[in-house]
This record gives structure tokens, C-alpha cells and sequence, in this order.
């Protein structure tokens, strides 16, 4: 037994899964989160998991360093997008400094603020997009003890998204 903030848990983790946590919003059961970049038509670019306890904001830096090179015309591939649009949960003036200094634009709702900020209308495909992730029955709940299974079939179906978006 060990002590987990008001009780005391069996161990430690949730059923002893790396990258997930307890939620806190739906009663401090274990949980994972999906972390999606995606392009402006809904192609994911970069994914990543984290346990469910874990800020949003932790993984807006790792997500644009993990976008890879965009191949096309001749010359210095391009490596970072113009404008960064994101919901309130990666709301933090640190991050919005340090995606500036990379030369990206940050959109990004401010928490306190009443809903309307327009972005929805944006923020839509990246919702489509975790919707079409989570059609893999596979990754809408996670079955997987091991974290590396879970995020190599996470890659897997945004692998298949890109390829389904290039076929059309």
C-alpha cells in the first residue's frame, strides 16, 4: 500500500501502467490522454500520450519539435507552421513565449474568458481529427499495460489517416 493523496492505493500507477494517471475529472479513475498536432485540413502531424493527470500545456513543445520535415519544392524543408491554434488547456504565458521565439503565431483561447473566441471554428478539425483516431477501437480505450504498444499503434492510425487522406 502505498499513500495517494486522501487514501491509500494498491500501488503505484494506475494498475501499474506507465503514462497514465488518475483523472481528475471523472473520479480519479486511470486514464490516458491523446495529444494530437495536425496540419490545417486535419492531417495528423505529430502524437503523443501521456497519463491523464499530466497538463495539456506540458506537450505543446514536444508535439512542434516532433514535426517532421515537410517535403516539396526545392530548397530548406519547411519545419514549422505559421499560426499555432490551441483550446484553453495550453493557456500559459511561458509557452506562448516560447512558441514565439520559434516564429510561430500563437492562437490560443485565454482561459477566464467567456467561450466565443472564434477559434472553434478552427479547433473543429483537430476534434475530427482525435474523432477519426478514436474510430481505431483500439485506442478508444487502452487495453495495453505497456505504454510503447499503445503509442506505436497511436502512430499506426495516424500513419493509416495520412495515407487514407493521400489516396483520396
Amino acid at each position: 500500500m502505498v499513500p495517494g493523496g486522501d487514501r491509500w492505493l494498491a500501488r503505484v500507477g494506475a494498475q501499474g501502467r506507465p503514462k497514465s494517471g488518475p483523472s481528475p475529472v471523472d473520479r480519479a479513475r486511470t486514464g490516458s490522454k491523446h495529444h494530437v498536432l495536425t496540419d490545417g485540413h486535419g492531417t495528423p502531424l505529430a502524437v503523443s500520450l501521456t497519463g491523464g493527470n499530466r497538463n495539456d500545456v506540458s506537450q505543446l513543445m514536444p508535439l512542434l519539435d516532433a514535426v517532421p520535415p515537410v517535403r516539396g519544392r526545392v530548397g530548406r524543408p519547411r519545419r514549422r507552421p505559421d499560426h499555432l491554434l490551441a483550446d484553453r488547456g495550453y493557456d500559459h504565458d511561458k509557452y506562448r513565449r516560447l512558441v514565439w521565439a520559434k516564429g510561430i503565431k500563437p492562437l490560443i483561447a485565454r482561459r477566464g474568458t467567456p467561450h466565443g473566441s472564434g477559434l472553434g471554428v478552427h479547433r473543429y478539425v483537430v476534434e475530427r481529427t482525435i474523432a477519426l483516431l478514436h474510430w481505431f477501437r483500439r485506442l478508444r480505450i487502452r487495453w495495453e499495460i505497456r505504454d510503447d504498444i499503445h503509442e506505436a499503434f497511436l502512430t499506426l492510425a495516424a500513419a493509416i489517416i495520412c495515407w487514407r487522406r493521400l489516396v483520396r
